[in-house]
């Protein structure tokens, strides 16, 4: 029987529903074959951006160094703290890997950062975030801190490895070095920029370029069996070498500590150069601050010694003094009535009043700091000759010393009056670095030097010098014999017996200079301040004075004096003590009314050491051998070297070194043997050494170092005194 055949709708409509899926999915999947796009996306951009992984690879901002190495300015571990907030972040209930109570996770972190407890609360309480951090208060966490947290077993706190600014030195010549913050930008990147002095005016300099690692990873970025890594190395940041020392650093910082907790001036300037070369070898200023964590930061982010300017006083007499020498104008035994001088309607006054000293020569002028000798001198010599000569010396331009926003100041030329008062140094106005570019043509026997800062740079990345400051020679404004004997007469005022820098002397060491007492503008009034304890009072000095190492500026404002005390009392305080510290430091063989010879070394090269160790020592040298004797490969100083009798020569010879006795050495001798030996050798402190961690007479091996402990001639004799008091307490 034959069977009649029904359509079936019903299957007709389901091979119709399916075949056309089927059919739209095989054009789909065509076309993504062929065009490799989806949705209007490249599917391999998304598929490189699921699977691929990028580290950043952070590049160290530029260390700044002292002019031997030390380091004034680096980078240094820290952490960023990093709450993850999402439970997808935990697989595993019992180990959760997200915070599980925000409440007890805000107490304890309070404890460890700058934060409140509510603060942190409401970050954790946050909806919708993965993960979040905590601005500032999170970052530059260190090493201890980040254990102390990780100690508490927080679930969800997690920490990444980052970099911090760091300044081991705290409050030391903060004006000029500056600081460095970090920084979030509108994308959220966090960045270290200078905020001021070097670290802002080299910033770019200074400021590295971070590298990354690329590679491919799993679902659970797991590298990838044999996928390529691709790295960018990390570039880091230039290296700047400064010719700051230190050492004669740390001793003007204490000295500047010790003035200001005495005296309490308003402000304190104070410079020290190198006169030979215009190298600054220290520079500071009060109020200050500590760069590390910024207390004391006024609102004064100037530095003073370059950016302020002030009203010299009478330091600037010695251009006065040297301009009439060049001119042939000064006779020194020619005598003239102190007290007053009067041009036009103006009347000049000496700083004791009434008639003065009555009458008595121009040296004794000179010594006594006296105006109305400075306004004969220019009477004499013509006061358009000696505004030359002011500008000759420097002054009313930029030194063009390496630092920014560097002022002028102003020279008072237009009337016969205002020429009058700037041979004193009232009215016109300067900056300490002008005063201390002027000095180096007095103390380097005519020859002006440009002040310098920067003495390298350096890219540690490739080891080239970037940038390289040689000494500069900016003008010759007197003769040789003119600054022989303006030295010689800067001299006579503190050697003689009216002489006003009397307590500026040194214990072993001639100097050379002149005070200053200045006048301070009243910004309310216009007028000048009036009264003992309302002056600048200033120093510029130079030792030794007949060929001088160190050349000094001080200035002090409104230091609060005692009823017994003169204005001078805390420049000489900072003066002396840095200056004869840093000479002695200097290996700078004190003066003596005997005649020291000088020896002319030889050249020992090649020589056996015996034999030149017994040649130095009767010629009254002191040799060190670097090594076990035998040959000698180096010496230093070089041969032909004029050296007084009592210094050290290094005599380097082959096999390992054996350690002398290290007691009383300069830091500059230490580090002169250390080169020499390639020995792992550390300072502890600044001046002389005190203790040493290896005796004398061991070798020293292994990769433990050798550490020296320094201290100051202050910190001795103050050691000294506290031992005696121990030691004349009653005892019980």
């Amino acid at each position: 029987m034959k069977k009649k055949f029904r359509f079936q709708w019903g299957a007709f409509l389901m091979f119709l529903l399916y075949g056309g899926l089927f059919f739209v999915l095989f054009v789909r999947m065509f076309l993504i074959q062929a065009t490799g796009e989806a949705e209007g996306q490249a599917l391999a951009a998304l598929a490189d951006k699921k699977y691929s992984r990028e580290t950043t690879l952070s590049a160290s901002r530029g260390v700044i160094y002292d002019q031997s190495g030390e380091t004034i300015a680096k980078d240094t571990l820290s952490y960023r703290l990093i709450a993850i907030l999402s439970p997808q972040a935990t697989n595993d209930v019992e180990h959760p890997r997200h915070v599980v109570d925000p409440e007890k996770t805000a107490q304890v972190l309070a404890e460890y950062i700058p934060l409140s407890e509510e603060e942190i609360f409401e970050r954790l309480s946050m909806n919708g975030k993965y993960q979040v951090e905590f601005g500032k208060a999170g970052r530059d966490i260190s090493h201890d801190t980040m254990l102390k947290i990780q100690q508490e077993g927080l679930p969800g706190i997690v920490f990444e490895r980052d970099l911090k600014r760091l300044y081991p030195n705290g409050k030391f010549a903060s004006h000029l070095i500056g600081f460095a913050l970090k920084e979030e930008n509108e994308e959220g990147k966090v960045t270290t920029n200078g905020k001021m002095g070097l670290e802002r005016t080299y910033n770019e300099e200074l400021t590295g370029k971070d590298g990354k690692l690329s590679y491919k990873s799993d679902l659970w970025g797991y590298l990838l069996p044999n996928k390529e890594q691709i790295l960018t190395p990390a570039q880091n940041g230039q290296d700047i070498y400064l010719t700051l020392d230190k050492t004669i650093q740390s001793f003007l910082e204490d000295a500047m500590n010790r003035v200001e907790t005495e005296y309490e001036p308003a402000k304190m300037v104070a410079i020290v150069a190198d006169p030979k070369t215009g190298a600054i070898l220290a520079m500071s200023q009060r109020p200050s601050f500590n760069p590390q964590t910024l207390d004391g930061l006024t609102s004064n982010w100037l530095n003073d010694a370059v950016e302020n300017t002030i009203e010299p006083g009478s330091t600037m007499k010695i251009i006065t003094l040297a301009a009439a020498i060049e001119e042939g104008k000064w006779n020194p035994g020619a005598t003239y009535q102190s007290g007053r001088y009067k041009l036009l309607d103006q009347t000049i006054r000496d700083h004791n009043g009434g008639n003065g000293w009555g009458r008595i020569t121009y040296l004794e002028g000179f010594q006594r700091s006296s105006n109305v000798a400075m306004a004969y001198l220019l009477e004499n010599l013509g006061d358009r000759t000696f505004i030359e000569y002011v500008r000759k010396f420097g002054f009313g331009g930029k030194t063009g010393i390496d630092l920014p926003n560097e002022a002028t100041g102003t020279i008072l030329d237009n009337w016969p009056s205002e020429r009058l008062t700037t041979s004193f140094g009232q009215g016109t106005t300067v900056t300490p670095i002008q005063m201390i570019q002027a000095g180096t043509a007095i103390a380097n026997d005519g020859k002006m030097m440009e002040p310098y800062i920067i003495d390298k740079i350096v890219d540690p990345n490739t080891e080239e010098i970037v940038k390289d400051n040689e000494p500069s020679e900016k003008a010759k404004p007197i003769s040789s014999k003119t600054a022989e004997e303006v030295r010689k007469i800067m001299a006579s005022t503190v050697t003689a017996e009216k002489g006003t820098a009397k307590r500026f002397a040194l214990d072993g060491y001639t100097v050379a200079g002149k005070t200053g007492t200045a006048q301070i503008p009243d910004p309310k009034t216009g007028n000048y301040l009036w009264g003992k304890n309302d002056f600048l009072y200033s120093f510029l000095g130079m030792a030794p004075a007949e060929d001088p190492e160190l050349l000094v500026y001080i200035a002090v404002q409104q230091p609060q004096l005692k009823v017994t005390e003169i204005g001078s009392q805390p420049v000489a305080e900072i003066f002396t003590s840095v200056t004869e510290n840093s000479l002695k430091y200097l290996s700078i063989e004190p003066s003596s009314d005997i005649k020291v010879e000088k020896t002319s070394l030889g050249d020992y090269e090649g020589k056996e050491s015996q034999a030149v160790i017994q040649e130095l020592k009767n010629t009254g040298l002191v040799p060190v051998v670097v090594g076990d004797g035998g040959k000698i490969t180096e010496q230093y100083p070089a041969k032909k070297t004029e050296i007084l009798k009592g210094q050290r020569v290094f005599l380097k010879t082959e096999g390992q070194a054996t350690l002398p006795d290290f007691t009383g050495w300069s830091k500059r001798n230490v580090l002169i043997f250390k080169e020499m030996s390639g020995l792992r050798i550390e300072t502890s402190g600044e001046g002389f050494v005190h203790s040493q961690s290896v005796s004398a007479g061991n070798i020293a091996s292994g990769n433990s170092p050798v550490v020296l402990k320094l201290q100051t001639p202050a910190e001795v004799y103050n050691n000294m005194n506290s031992e005696n008091e121990e030691n004349s307490l009653p005892q019980d």
